[in-house]
């Protein structure tokens, strides 16, 4: 049994100016990226089969995004090229004040239809991840994100749902993003925010109170990443605090999708035939080694580079 990763895959340009804006900076660092791109890579970095669902261009961007995940051992089966569309592309650069200049140039992800994943069988996998922000705007991915639901809700299968939020994306229409992702928080299995977006999508002024809400209107096995202060876990109607454990941070890039990868990795190989009966001990191991995954991403510059350095023996570090 596998896991099935839809979403986007994309290249990250990264001005390594520090301090000036795109116009400004003159050199960039070319970076493999995606969020369920990302967490595919770390669920075969620590030893789990999964799959991506994604298109790029027919370029060589494309060529490295799928060269990228073979090396990790994901399967591109459902790697889709569109000949007419180029792979999209991220522009970011850190600014003076901490804001970020960012320019998404949306190619081929966003063109992934139900016509290219037509011989998709969702028999060989039990858990099915959406993990994309770029799903909820206007596309043909969204339609095919909406139907690959339909599909893994009929088939009773594990639904795992990160929202992903970004302001740059979405700062003129948040409230669409939010109706979005509700559709997914009311019916997915598990699901991952930060405390930022456990706020965001609850419309709540702290932390506490977002979780309060998230109760109230989710069943779903819950996570809210805090950083170094570790996970707020919701399971069923308890909420456990798991801690993390003390690196020294270079690079969070990659800490959320390392720690979902590693969730999901988890649940699939020890759990595999009884999901969605995951005892409480069971999830307190499962959300502590995610914690660790994610930790120690933040020890390498780039997501990419530091899921090289993870494998399943992190699962038995203390």
């Amino acid at each position: 049994m596998k896991i099935l990763c839809i979403g986007e895959a994309l290249i990250d340009m990264i001005c390594t100016d520090r301090g000036f804006s795109l116009s400004k900076g003159d050199h960039f660092l070319k970076k493999t990226g995606g969020a369920p791109t990302n967490v595919a890579a770390a669920v075969a970095a620590l030893g789990g089969e999964v799959d991506l669902m994604a298109k790029v261009g027919n370029d060589a961007f494309g060529d490295q995004l799928l060269s990228e995940m073979a090396l990790f051992g994901v399967s591109t089966q459902f790697m889709c090229r569109d000949a007419e569309k180029f792979t999209t592309i991220a522009f970011v650069s850190l600014m003076e004040n901490g804001e970020r200049d960012f320019i998404f140039n949306r190619g081929a992800d966003g063109t992934l239809c139900l016509a290219d994943i037509k011989d998709f069988d969702i028999a060989s996998y039990n858990i099915v991840h959406f993990g994309s922000a770029t799903a909820f705007l206007d596309g043909a991915l969204r339609e095919t994100y909406y139907h690959m639901l339909d599909v893994a809700l009929k088939a009773n299968v594990f639904v795992s749902f990160d929202p992903n939020y970004s302001h740059l994306l979405f700062k003129n229409n948040i409230q669409s993003f939010i109706d979005h992702c509700w559709i997914f928080l009311d019916r997915c299995d598990f699901f991952k925010v930060s405390d930022e977006e456990a706020m965001l999508l609850t419309k709540s002024n702290s932390l506490e109170e977002a979780i309060v809400n998230l109760q109230r209107r989710t069943q779903a096995h819950f996570a809210i990443t805090l950083g170094k202060d570790g996970t707020v876990f919701r399971y069923q109607n308890e909420i456990h605090t798991v801690e993390s454990i003390v690196v020294t941070p270079v690079d969070t890039t990659g800490a959320g999708d390392a720690f979902v990868g590693a969730v999901l990795c988890q649940l699939s190989i020890s759990n595999r035939d009884n999901l969605k009966h995951t005892t409480l001990d069971q999830w307190i191991k499962v959300i502590l080694n995610g914690n660790k995954a994610g930790a120690r991403t933040c020890e390498y510059l780039g997501a990419m580079e530091a899921f090289k350095q993870l494998n399943s023996t992190i699962f038995n570090e203390k």
